[in-house]
């Protein structure tokens, strides 16, 4: 996705993947052309309405199952969508993406979502390797959210609500993350 703003940098160094809009009732999701390359593995697809399986092709196997009951039962009753998988690239790597977003009916009655795919693979490379420089996932954690905090702030002064609502999404997956260890 290319973001006509100053938040672009921000946004793209915080793990930004790209945007989904889900029509519901039609099983189609229309994906931006940075989730179409790297969730569905085809640029090609930007703008079309694809079936789930399409549109989330390169989840990992070992996930495709939980992922898509989770995302069944959304569809089911509506509401906040927050949902960590992994994909593989098509260089055959391995990244963790949160999928953070919102069902709820639009003005017709419909149930309709739309969301952010954000990658989160170097939150699990930091929980999993070594620390060289002695720093803790939880200080890592921290600074991100201090960053983010700051970028959010930014982000409520510039004034587009997208571009916040997208940041308020990548602030609550870092508590998310940092309510787990602390548990």
């Amino acid at each position: 996705m290319l973001l006509a703003s100053t938040a672009a940098p921000a946004l793209q160094a915080a793990g930004f993947i790209g945007t989904w809009d889900t029509d519901v009732p039609a099983g189609r999701s229309v994906l931006d052309l940075g989730a179409a390359s790297v969730l569905a593995g085809n640029p090609g697809l930007v703008g079309k309405p694809l079936p789930l399986d399409v549109a989330l092709g390169r989840i990992h196997p070992e996930d495709r199952e939980r992922v898509f009951g989770t995302i069944q039962a959304l569809h089911a009753v509506g509401g906040p969508v927050a949902i960590e998988f992994r994909i593989l690239t098509g260089t055959g790597e391995t990244r963790w993406i949160l999928d953070q977003g919102l069902l709820a009916p639009d003005e017709a009655g419909r149930l309709h979502g739309c969301g952010a795919y954000i990658d989160i693979t170097e939150l699990y490379r930091r929980w999993a390797s070594p620390r060289e420089d002695n720093t803790t996932p939880t200080e890592h954690l921290d600074a991100a959210a201090d960053h983010c905090i700051q970028a959010h702030t930014a982000l409520e002064r510039h004034g587009d609500t997208a571009l916040r609502q997208l940041s308020g999404m990548l602030l609550l997956g870092i508590g998310r993350a940092l309510a787990q260890r602390a548990s």
